[in-house]
């Protein structure tokens, strides 16, 4: 247990303060704005359409926050914050931003949702809007190609030719499976919106022609069969339990015979109360999904295990990341 005191529970207990002036920032799109040259609050305002006290008042704060630097009356967002926080720039994390400011709002209804308010959930899982779904999955592009790396390193995907990508969202770990692996063809499946977005990208990334792109809802369709490899990479914490076992039968029948699957994902301690970073995110899923929840390697075995898996076994527990990977094999083969 940390060293609770009054000063650092108050801390916690304001922590969304800052969260929330760099949330409008980068909802104003500041840092990409203020990248190229110093400007003033009328010259920001002007171009904003904001209001220039209130504008000043937050300009004021991401200074005092070192998110951008004042001189002279005029702001300006150093090279080495705006290659973070800029949009145009490759290794931005400002769609991971702009989709932390999207959960704003559900997180807002949490005190309801746990006092079972049906209008507190319903607030909280208001359809995603286009731009919110563009966020999410630039976000967890954002994510995906840091981890990619060492998730491949400890998957050992071998001989693998043909890799099924449940839910691949824009193509991260599709992309770096083919990359890995010059033999490897791949299917990703993802709903119509995501798959030209996965389109666009593995075009850019010159592997497209090694992809099969199907689009569909894996809620509601079946799987393309025919692969010896299958990734569910962050979609089983959206999902009841019977949605999972679902789910898990759809890649059963999506896996020839001795085919092998891949979940990543937080994986939960046995007593539920860690990983920390798993145990929050559990919260996130609260918020905004009807069953959704992060489990625990036995809940998942459990759930594999109905759905005809065999060989089960924790390849890498979590750690404060989503790194978790649990493989399962289809028998025969």
């Amino acid at each position: 247990m940390p060293a609770w005191n009054a000063d650092s529970i108050l801390t916690l207990a304001r922590g969304f303060m800052e969260s929330r002036i760099l949330l409008t920032a980068a909802e104003l799109d500041l840092f990409s704005l203020l990248a190229s040259s110093p400007l003033t609050v009328q010259e920001i305002a002007g171009r904003l359409k904001a209001e220039p006290r209130a504008l000043t008042i937050l300009l004021d704060a991401l200074a005092g926050m070192q998110l951008l630097s004042k001189s002279e009356g005029r702001y300006y967002c150093p090279p080495e914050l705006a290659a973070h926080l800029a949009a145009d720039m490759p290794e931005s994390v400002l769609p991971m931003v702009l989709h932390a400011a999207g959960l704003w709002r559900r997180w807002g209804e949490l005190t309801g949702i746990v006092r079972g308010q049906a209008d507190a959930r319903a607030r909280a899982q208001t359809p995603q809007t286009e731009a919110g779904q563009k966020a999410f999955i630039g976000a967890m592009h954002v994510v995906g190609r840091a981890a990619a790396p060492a998730i491949l390193a400890a998957i050992q995907p071998g001989r693998a030719r043909r890799l099924l990508d449940v839910g691949g969202a824009s193509g991260t770990y599709t992309l770096a499976f083919l990359q890995a692996c010059p033999q490897m063809q791949a299917t990703l499946f993802d709903l119509p919106p995501v798959i030209e977005m996965a389109r666009a990208r593995l075009a850019q990334a010159g592997v497209l022609e090694r992809v099969k792109l199907v689009a569909g809802n894996f809620e509601q369709d079946e799987l393309p069969p025919g692969h010896d490899l299958a990734l569910l990479s962050a979609i089983i914490h959206q999902n009841s339990p019977e949605q999972n076992l679902d789910l898990y039968r759809k890649v059963w029948r999506a896996l020839d015979p001795g085919g092998r699957l891949i979940i990543r994902d937080h994986v939960m301690n046995p007593d539920r109360s860690g990983p920390r970073a798993a145990a929050v995110f559990a919260v996130n899923m609260l918020t905004g999904t009807a069953g959704g929840n992060v489990y625990t390697f036995e809940e998942v075995r459990s759930g594999l295990s109905q759905a005809g898996f065999e060989r089960i076994r924790l390849i890498q527990p979590s750690g404060e990341l989503m790194n978790g990977l649990i493989e399962a094999y289809k028998p025969g083969g």
